[in-house]
């Protein structure tokens, strides 16, 4: 009688069982890897840990250097006002204020807009169409910020203060939001040249976001009689945690800019209700008045609200890339061509 003979664990099964074992040596080391793929593997986790030590660097400095204004302000630092670098009385408030606001009327003005561009070229427009119009709006996208805001000092600015702010003085004067001096430089102006630059980012997304929904859903509501509007609704449906991550990714976007904001806001630490008023936003003050901060607890000041821009940016693009992902993963074989 022959005697049975145990079966022997596979090379593949021996190193799923160390991965789990050890589960960091399973991202070096692969079960049938040659010496040149390890080492490979190596260099790329060594480069991706690379990255995440940059980045906590990057908090780890701007926090050290702004100690001097945690101690001094505290938590006042943000619910501040005044800003005064005469006096050493330093206040984030009028910056937060600015760069909130302004980003909220680039968003009001850029998601229906970045929405229909998007609809229009994944579900209504031909290719012959749609893959020109994609790569014009795409190619905005790239446009220099500076540019931008020259564009808005000479263009923007003279349109906003002939054409657009008194009507709306007229029309919604009664509301504090449009009363004050009409000169075309302020928060408003500010806050349509943040909606003209991130409408592309916006776009681009949501294109690709309504692309990775499966054809089948598409087939499924014309199969059931749907026009093609109802089916555009239950596509969008399907993409509504990819669109709004798209939404985040362009907020993000204009809670960092620049040049551009800073050409046209007007530069003026205050709280108002007016739109019409200057306004400043923290990216803008930073770039303004860090070459200016000779006092330590002023240098203090500004790399603090440069830390808050920073942590603020990167929480919200982290929000938004796990929105995209949500979407797109795994849809990428079954997605309509673009």
């Amino acid at each position: 009688m022959i005697a049975p003979q145990l079966e022997r664990p596979s090379p593949a099964s021996e190193y799923g069982a160390r991965a789990r074992r050890a589960p960091w040596r399973s991202l070096l080391f692969s079960a049938t890897g040659s010496k040149g793929d390890t080492i490979f593997r190596a260099i790329l986790f060594g480069v991706a840990l690379l990255v995440l030590l940059l980045v906590a660097s990057m908090v780890a400095a701007m926090a050290s250097n702004s100690m001097l204004s945690i101690r001094e302000f505290g938590f006042s630092f943000l619910l501040g006002r005044n800003w005064n670098p005469i006096k050493d009385d330093f206040g984030a408030l009028p910056f937060i204020y600015g760069t909130v606001v302004s980003s909220l009327i680039a968003l009001l003005i850029a998601v229906p807009l970045s929405l229909g561009i998007a609809i229009f070229l994944v579900e209504q427009a031909p290719a012959r169409i749609s893959r020109p119009v994609a790569f014009l709006v795409e190619m905005l996208a790239a446009i220099p910020s500076v540019v931008y805001g020259l564009w808005g000092i000479f263009v923007l600015a003279p349109f906003m203060r002939e054409y657009i702010e008194p009507p709306l003085a007229r029309v919604f004067g009664w509301l504090p939001l449009f009363q004050g001096t009409i000169t075309g430089i302020g928060l408003f102006t500010g806050g349509v040249i943040l909606a003209i630059m991130i409408t592309p980012i916006i776009s681009a997304v949501v294109r690709d976001v309504l692309a990775a929904v499966p054809v089948s859903q598409r087939e499924a509501a014309l199969a059931l009689g749907a026009t093609r509007w109802e089916t555009t609704r239950v596509v969008l449906a399907n993409a509504a945690s990819g669109i709004a991550g798209a939404i985040i990714l362009g907020l993000g976007r204009a809670i960092g800019e620049t040049m551009a904001v800073t050409m046209v806001i007007g530069n003026r630490p205050q709280i108002s209700a007016s739109l019409f008023e200057p306004s400043y936003t923290i990216a803008s003050v930073i770039a303004n008045e860090f070459t200016e901060a000779t006092g330590d607890l002023y240098l203090s000041a500004l790399v603090e609200i440069g830390l808050i821009l920073f942590l603020v940016t990167f929480i919200v693009n982290a929000v938004a890339k796990l929105l995209v992902w949500s979407v797109t993963r795994g849809t990428s074989g079954t997605a309509r061509a673009a």
